[in-house]
């Protein structure tokens, strides 16, 4: 009677042990996500202008894109790269304190938008910066911007164009690459 009481606790010991392992395990996998659809389809772009610029100064002009860009899914997806038609490049950037001035500079490691959350590109905050513009970009314009995600997904936003007279920086780049 004792030794099969004993068997029988063992048993149920085991069970108990596998069960503990089994839920440890699986809650191990849910931590990550098993979305593996490309990053472009987890976003919806929004509210996306650009500030119409004239373009013809010396080695081009610039202007800066800006939308609301939410992210559906839930993991974390990354702007690496944004490119367009109508300027030599579009980089990312960001304006940060330096010191008392505020500095545009390139944003390292592009743009998070967080799972479940979102992204606002403003001006003076986080924006697509258009380097090189070779045209006028006149109000009312759509401007085609193509934009490269991590997983080396894209989607094109169309932004239209609009005549803002905020945020006049001085778009003058030092050796350091910041613009001030």
């Amino acid at each position: 009677m004792a030794r099969r009481h004993i068997l029988r606790s063992a048993r149920l010991t085991a069970l108990a042990a596998a069960t503990v392992a089994s839920i440890a395990l699986l809650g191990a996998c849910s931590t990550d996500s098993t979305d593996n659809s490309p990053e472009a389809d987890a976003v919806t772009v929004s509210v996306q202008w650009v500030k119409a610029v004239e373009g013809d100064s010396p080695g081009g002009g610039m202007t800066a894109a800006f939308a609301k860009i939410a992210n559906g899914s839930d993991r974390d997806v990354r702007i690496v790269s944004a490119s367009s038609g109508v300027s030599e490049q579009v980089q990312l950037h960001e304006v940060v304190d330096s010191g008392g001035t505020t500095t545009m500079k390139e944003k390292d490691g592009g743009f998070v938008v967080p799972s479940n959350g979102s992204l606002t590109m403003t001006p003076g905050g986080e924006h697509f910066m258009f380097m090189g513009v070779q045209r006028p970009i006149r109000a009312g314009q759509q401007v085609a911007i193509t934009v490269r995600f991590a997983d080396g997904s894209t989607t094109r936003v169309d932004a239209l164009a609009r005549d803002f007279d905020g945020n006049q920086e001085n778009y003058s780049p030092d050796h350091s690459g910041e613009h001030r």
